[in-house]
């Protein structure tokens, strides 16, 4: 049995520890999943979240789906553990991916043959050592599109936390930090669910990077009196076309840097990329639970009986998209046209 052990993630060999993202930045406790249905509810609850995390995540729950089958039907026992766990959260495409490879691993292995679980284990480890590696890339290549001493803001968390390590958004923050080219970050709290406070701004001061916060009505003010060089987010999904999906606030803020004349990048790795998806407005928004609107936290800021309306996630149109880092290299505009290139050359 393989192990790997992150800031986000660890794989014991027969159970996957989850550090409870809910509760950061107060206290670091971590979740104990020992099966597949605890890795599908520590999905869905935002234990865990961020696209690279929860795909790496789902392919270890599948991984003790099938450490804990029983007996019956194994085929049918293992469709059921892919539809549990891609039951959780329909935006971000990381997690479909994953399940497809994992599944297309299972279904080319001879089902009666010693160490089927040993096999499923190394698939998935090598996703999530695979997603460092992305990462780190990916940080490497989006530091070639800022200056030394860059200043940017980023909004929600791209970090180690959403992925398996290092980061997509933050990674390229991180590079630069990292090789002493300088870098300032003003981060968006993102609300309602404060991803930005409560977790970028986290791992930004554990780095020693730094890091202003900001609450997310700021950052047009932000941009026209502090000299931003650019904005750079992460993404749940990417559509063929490169419309992006990304956690709300994401489309205000390209829209802002628009008009500001302020580049505006997002960094994914290619299994982000969905070709499948032609546009963004073909990708499934999720709307969550009302209680993250009139609560902070358990804190009640709104009156009784209030509508709310509550999407995890919104669209940036592709013309607003100044270039779209991936660990394969940097698209820009035709996306449509250099998105499938990228991903089928």
């Amino acid at each position: 049995m393989g192990t790997l052990k992150t800031l986000s993630m660890e794989w014991t060999g027969d159970s996957l520890k989850l550090i409870d993202q809910r509760k950061l930045p107060y206290v670091e406790e971590y979740v104990v999943c020992s099966t597949h249905e605890e890795v599908a509810s520590a999905i869905k609850s935002m234990v865990i979240r961020g696209a690279p995390a929860i795909g790496a995540a789902a392919a270890f729950g599948y991984v003790l789906g099938a450490m804990r089958y029983t007996g019956g039907g194994l085929y049918e026992h293992m469709k059921k553990v892919k539809e549990t766990l891609a039951n959780t959260r329909p935006t971000a495409v990381n997690l479909f991916w994953a399940l497809e490879r994992m599944e297309k691993k299972f279904l080319s292995l001879d089902v009666n043959m010693d160490g089927l679980v040993e096999e499923l284990e190394a698939e998935a480890l090598e996703i999530a050592e695979e997603d460092i590696e992305k990462n780190k890339r990916i940080g490497e290549l989006g530091s070639q599109l800022l200056p030394n001493n860059a200043v940017v803001i980023t909004h929600c968390n791209a970090g180690a936390l959403a992925t398996v390590d290092y980061g997509t958004a933050l990674g390229v923050i991180r590079y630069m930090h990292e090789n002493g080219l300088g870098i300032k970050v003003y981060v968006d709290e993102t609300r309602p669910y404060l991803q930005g406070a409560r977790l970028t701004a986290w791992e930004l001061v554990k780095l020693g990077i730094d890091v202003t916060l900001i609450s997310d009505n700021m950052a047009g003010w932000v941009m026209k009196t502090k000299k931003i060089d650019a904005v750079i987010v992460g993404a749940d999904r990417i559509a063929a076309n490169g419309d992006v999906a990304n956690k709300i606030g994401t489309y205000s803020l390209a829209v802002l840097a628009k008009k500001h004349g302020i580049p505006f990048y997002v960094a994914a790795p290619t299994s982000t990329v969905d070709l499948s998806t032609f546009t963004g407005a073909e990708i499934p928004i999720e709307e969550r639970s009302h209680h993250e609107v009139t609560h902070c936290h358990t804190v009640k800021v709104a009156p009784d009986g209030v509508k709310v309306f509550n999407p995890a996630f919104d669209v940036t149109d592709n013309e607003l998209v100044d270039a779209i880092i991936t660990e394969k290299g940097i698209v820009r505009q035709p996306y449509y046209k250099n998105l499938r290139a990228l991903l089928e050359g």
